[in-house]
């Protein structure tokens, strides 16, 4: 009998985690919203998950955005993603040299164990960067009829 509950328990679980992976596929009108900054630069922008074609595990986290610089210095904006624990590399996105506007448009695989940050750095390295802001805490989805943030 202990079993049995054991394996109805681990079925729900599964049953669970299976439909908040798939949820309902959200568009860029429906994201949460996103920022950071450093120096001269901000970005901003929404964020929501996609269903892949892959099966219920094919999620991807997309971004999409703009960098403003108001210096005269380059700013870049960057990402990092740490995947089961294991920290990925920090990736380049978008760049913008002097004052200006430049899009910021990326994504990434998105499990229930993913954690990701967005940051913006001086220059085009890693040395000078601004404060790291989640991207993957909770609701990565705005719930529909949801006032925007």
């Amino acid at each position: 009998m202990r079993s049995r509950t054991l394996n109805g328990a681990a079925v729900a679980l599964a049953s669970a985690t299976a439909v908040l992976l798939i949820g309902t596929p959200s568009s860029a009108a429906d994201g949460v919203a996103w920022t950071a900054g450093h120096g001269t630069a901000e970005a901003w922008g929404t964020r929501w998950t996609e269903r892949g074609t892959d099966g219920f595990l094919s999620v991807k986290l997309v971004l999409k955005g703009e960098l403003k610089n108001t210096g005269k210095d380059c700013y870049s904006v960057w990402s990092q993603f740490t995947y089961d624990f294991a920290p990925g590399p920090a990736r380049k996105h978008a760049t913008q040299c002097g004052p200006g506007t430049t899009p910021v448009d990326f994504s990434s695989t998105y499990l229930p164990t993913t954690t990701g940050s967005v940051f913006i750095c001086k220059g085009e390295t890693l040395k000078d960067c601004g404060e790291r802001r989640s991207i993957t805490h909770w609701p990565v989805q705005r719930p529909s009829g949801a006032p925007a943030e």
